[in-house]
């Protein structure tokens, strides 16, 4: 990563090197706060556990994005990124079924299913490149 300092010259954070890891940044955003914003469908639908659920995962991938662009990450974090994005992919395939219904929700395609589980996918193939080129 490209450092940053601040004013007094402690390196704070840093931007990525290279555009894989502006990739990653962007996936993980888009599927992080599309999670946030739909806590309220997600509480409705699933109850309290699974909002509470579908709020921490969304959390936990805008959290991991500030800890990949800070001084505290390490390059074995990438495979923890990669194991964490293919983990929210297998949940909802979990919860909704292994095979295409799983993107569909009241009869309607879930195109918020389809963003998440597209950036997802996107941010798991990113992490395993950055692992093994960095």
């Amino acid at each position: 990563m490209a450092e940053t300092t601040t004013a007094t010259g402690a390196q704070a954070f840093s931007t990525p090197e290279n555009s894989a890891g502006y990739l990653a940044v962007l996936t993980a955003l888009i599927t992080g706060i599309l999670h946030l914003y739909l806590i309220p469908g997600a509480l409705q639908a699933a109850g309290t556990t699974g909002g509470v659920l579908f709020a921490l995962n969304g959390i936990g991938f805008v959290g991991g994005t500030l800890i990949y662009l800070s001084k505290y990450w390490r390059k074995e974090l990438f495979l923890v990124a990669a194991l964490y994005a293919l983990a929210s992919i297998l949940a909802m395939f979990m919860v909704h079924g292994w095979g295409v219904e799983a993107f569909y929700r009241d009869g309607s395609l879930a195109h918020w299913a389809i963003i998440t589980k597209s950036a997802e996918s996107i941010l798991l193939g990113c992490s395993l490149y950055l692992f093994s080129n960095s």
